[in-house]
């Protein structure tokens, strides 16, 4: 036994031994009529009976409560602390046929002894047989016999798991309030009737009996319920759970009309951690990420690391700051298992159904398409589905087979997406993908490469999906910051174009901001190393965005745009290419032009 333990379980070990030989020394010298020892050995049989069959409580870490405390109260009120005492220390023993510790049953016996002489020198004071005096005296005795008792019980608990005593005492407290203010009544009851009559009485304990027992088998059935609506390692709700409460939440919020929002987490690269500390380690990670999720909304896990939040009634942008608040909360998190840093970070997808006609299935799709764009473009960060962007992970699914052309056609449907949120006015990105075409076509390249650069140049900009709409439509010059965030849009679009294998247009993309001088970015590379539909699209995708109206600029007109080219020709521009895009302008005429910068 640890030394901590041991300070606390002697020193009451000691004390109901001591007060049980006490009051056996005192009953065995004091005088008892035949029908009080028949009263007493039967309340002694009831306590001992009703002690091999307690109900268990959620929420404490003991085996539950049982009947003995209402007949060991009675037995005190009735016949006097020293047989309370010995009533009370006695009927443990049949926990020695659940196999419980000796040592645990023996623990237990001494605080009921205890708590029976604590509450039978509580009653001293208290003499007279009138109804007021008996009440007096159960409430009393209830009183001191459940304070002492919870009170040790809580504290041999507190010191074993290495909790907060008073905090498991607080918790015990709270939750056996109740229970046993009402077997209190039963003792008051049980008393009043036997002080009439013991037969009375034995009409009572038949019932309270039955009724623990009856306790005790609903408490197995709904633990066995819960158990299968439970993910055994978190204590979230599991799978199944999640989508009986998610469809009952769905119809609720078509019924009552409000909103109702789903957020999807996934641990970022929860493989690595698994590797790095073994499975053991990896539990703990998501056990300790279980209980900050509860502090979110309802949580559940639906396996392995990725975990399920349903927020009902709250729209998108209270859910939105809900999950970036979890966000933030485990990130600060220390970890241990997670690595070097101690962090473990996790992305967020959320979806919200104001609309009428959206099932379960479609929500979930929805949080999951979001959770996708979180994790595939930077992890550690909260994405709110967006029903004009199309679905890359479709898109990957559709485009995954040997069918080439599957795969840009998937690629090409992505173009709708990106003018869809296009900072700039009209359909730029359509714009500079028919401006490329033509600028590929006057080069004299084959057929196949003017398509793949039109395609190329209807998502240039792809990236920019992922980039925050208040720096794309920011009106004034952008921070340095910022600038950093939005010259990652050509990679992003490289990697989400990369995945549906279609090469070269995700490479002409990844480079399209590449200058001649090699100032360019991301990778600085310069001259005839850029890729020719590169090259190409940079021209037209700087002249659409001279020609177009701008947050914080007018537009040029088509000659002001032209000139510039043919200023920057040799820094920024090819120069083959930006002559060829001016001989191009001219031979189409002034109409064409227009046509393009309207």
């Amino acid at each position: 036994m640890l030394p901590r333990l041991a300070a606390v379980v002697v020193p009451v070990y000691l004390t109901g031994i001591a007060v049980t030989v006490a009051a056996a020394a005192s009953f065995a010298t004091s005088p008892r009529s035949q029908l009080a020892l028949v009263g007493i050995a039967g309340l002694l049989t009831a306590s001992t009976f009703s002690e091999r069959y307690p109900v268990p409580l959620d929420g404490i870490d003991t085996g539950g409560v049982s009947l003995t405390f209402v007949f060991a109260v009675a037995t005190i009120v009735l016949y006097g602390w020293q047989a309370g005492v010995i009533v009370g220390f006695a009927a443990p023993v049949m926990q020695l046929f659940e196999h419980r510790p000796p040592l645990r049953v023996g623990f237990n016996a001494s605080v009921l002894a205890a708590a029976g002489a604590a509450s039978g020198a509580a009653l001293a004071p208290l003499h007279g047989s009138s109804a007021a005096h008996t009440v007096a005296q159960v409430a009393v005795c209830a009183f001191v016999h459940y304070t002492v008792n919870v009170t040790l019980i809580s504290a041999v608990v507190g010191t074993s798991s290495r909790k907060s005593v008073l905090e498991v005492a607080r918790s015990s407290f709270t939750i056996t309030m109740l229970p046993f203010a009402l077997m209190g009544s039963a003792a008051l009851i049980l008393v009043v009737l036997w002080q009439r009559s013991p037969l009375l009485s034995g009409a009572l304990v038949g019932p309270l009996l039955a009724i623990a027992l009856y306790q005790r088998s609903t408490f197995r059935e709904l633990r066995a319920m819960r158990l299968a609506l439970t993910d055994p390692l978190t204590g979230l709700g599991n799978h199944r759970h999640f989508h009986d409460r998610l469809e009952r939440e769905v119809a609720d919020s078509r019924d009552q009309a409000y909103p109702l929002s789903l957020c999807l987490v996934d641990i970022d690269d929860f493989k690595r951690i698994n590797d790095r500390n073994g499975h053991p380690g990896g539990d703990k990670v998501l056990a300790q990420l279980a209980t900050r999720l509860r502090q979110g909304g309802e949580a559940f896990r639906l396996g392995g690391d990725e975990f399920a939040i349903l927020l009902p009634g709250r729209d998108e942008e209270g859910a939105r700051i809900a999950a970036e608040a979890i966000v933030r909360r485990i990130a600060t998190v220390e970890l241990p298992p997670a690595g070097p840093a101690g962090a473990v970070t996790v992305s967020a997808g959320i979806a919200t159904v104001p609309e009428e006609g959206i099932d379960r299935d479609e929500l979930v799709r929805r949080a999951d398409s979001a959770l996708y764009w979180a994790k595939e473009y930077g992890k550690d960060q909260v994405r709110v589905h967006r029903p004009d962007v199309v679905e890359i992970a479709e898109l990957k699914r559709l485009a995954a087979g040997p069918d080439r052309a599957a795969r840009f056609r998937a690629a090409a449907s992505l173009a709708r997406a990106v003018d869809a949120r296009d900072a700039y006015t009209g359909s730029h990105s359509e714009r500079v993908a028919e401006l490329a075409a033509r600028i590929a076509t006057r080069l004299g390249v084959d057929r196949e490469q003017v398509e793949l650069t039109r395609l190329a140049g209807s998502l240039h900009d792809l990236g920019k999906l992922a980039i925050p709409e208040e720096i794309l439509r920011k009106p004034g010059p952008l921070s340095e910051a910022e600038r950093m965030v939005l010259e990652r849009h050509p990679q992003i679009g490289f990697r989400m174009l990369e995945s549906l294998g279609v090469d070269p247009v995700a490479d002409w993309v990844l480079h399209h901001h590449e200058r001649w001088d090699g100032a360019g970015y991301p990778h600085a590379v310069a001259g005839e190393t850029i890729p020719l539909g590169a090259r190409i699209i940079f021209v037209a995708d700087a002249y659409d965005a001279m020609t177009s109206d701008r947050v914080y600029r007018e537009r040029l007109s088509d000659e002001e745009a032209l000139d510039e080219l043919e200023r920057c020709a040799g820094s920024q521009f090819d120069p083959e290419i930006v002559a060829a895009f001016a001989e191009e302008l001219g031979l189409a005429g002034a109409n064409v032009v227009a046509a393009f910068s309207a």
